[in-house]
């Protein structure tokens, strides 16, 4: 019971500062592209073809990846390297996700597990359910601000790829669309792009949100991150997030044969390619000495 009443208070808890606050430019563009890509989606069963549906999904997971694989485990975390044409490749398709800059999204990542669910953390669902989902990104303030900048990404800001990428993000998935629209009228742009978006958009919200909210702790880290196996398969692996948080330099989240992390089975894929080196993976030994830790908190 004391579980579900913590639960309910997250979900009734408004976002914060969401209306009392004063909104800047960025905030108000930001807000604008949410509401488009969901208005969109209202003309989905009215434009639906098979072609804009499974081109659709291709770029759900082309896109998708560019985030788990490229902007999270790659930039964020370095749990593998790639060659640089390769890792620009992925770091590009991230941009069309229309989720930040490389730039932008590892810095607030990278804050993000500094400062774990506490009231420095950019999205813990302790200051609200909805704020940690999407509300938090409506307060640029608050983001950029509250840190200094973007002072914790001088290894990506050093790259002139990146920091191209940071003042032009919204050109590249703006063209996509265009091409879209060229090749297969408006269905390509409410499917491909206003379908693809959202769901994109939630399945990386759900890791934010739900996963600090639900789910379980097999490990003791400290904070409010759990394994949540629906967040784990639409999220392409990202929702075995305790897991990730107990061993953030692991480029494996799903740590059981069970637990389904298609972004892994892509890293692994490139490991025998020979494309993806470096892997890193907890020891052993470093399971052991938190699961000692883990045991010994609940008791």
């Amino acid at each position: 019971m004391g579980l579900l009443r913590i639960w309910v208070t997250l979900l009734k808890t408004p976002c914060a500062n969401f209306w009392g606050r004063e909104w800047n430019l960025l905030d108000i563009a930001t807000a604008g592209i949410f509401l488009s890509v969901h208005v969109l989606c209202l003309f989905a069963p009215f434009y639906f073809t098979w072609t804009a549906f499974w081109l659709a999904i291709v770029l759900f997971f082309v896109t998708g990846f560019g985030v788990t694989l490229s902007y999270h485990r790659n930039l964020a975390h370095r749990s593998f390297r790639l060659p640089k044409l390769l890792e620009y490749l992925f770091a590009y398709c991230g941009v069309l996700s229309v989720q930040g800059s490389p730039t932008e999204w590892v810095s607030t990542h990278r804050y993000h597990h500094q400062f774990t669910d506490t009231e420095k953390d950019a999205h813990s669902p302790l200051k609200g359910f909805w704020f940690s989902h999407m509300g938090w990104i409506l307060d640029s303030r608050s983001r950029f601000g509250r840190y200094g900048g973007l002072r914790n990404v001088e290894d990506i800001n050093k790259q002139p790829f990146y920091v191209f990428l940071h003042h032009t993000v919204l050109v590249h998935p703006f063209l996509l669309g265009c091409i879209l629209y060229y090749i297969g009228g408006f269905p390509f742009v409410v499917w491909p792009m206003g379908v693809r978006m959202v769901v994109n958009y939630h399945s990386t919200f759900f890791v934010n949100s739900a996963g600090h909210t639900w789910g379980y702790q097999a490990w003791n880290t400290g904070d409010l991150s759990k394994n949540l196996w629906w967040v784990g398969l639409v999220a392409l692996g990202e929702g075995w997030h305790n897991n990730h948080h107990a061993f953030e330099y692991s480029a494996r989240h799903g740590l059981e044969w069970w637990q389904i992390d298609v972004t892994w089975y892509i890293i692994k894929f490139l490991e025998a390619l020979g494309l993806a080196t470096d892997v890193k993976l907890p020891s052993a030994a470093h399971k052991q000495r938190l699961k000692a830790k883990s045991m010994a908190a609940q008791d």
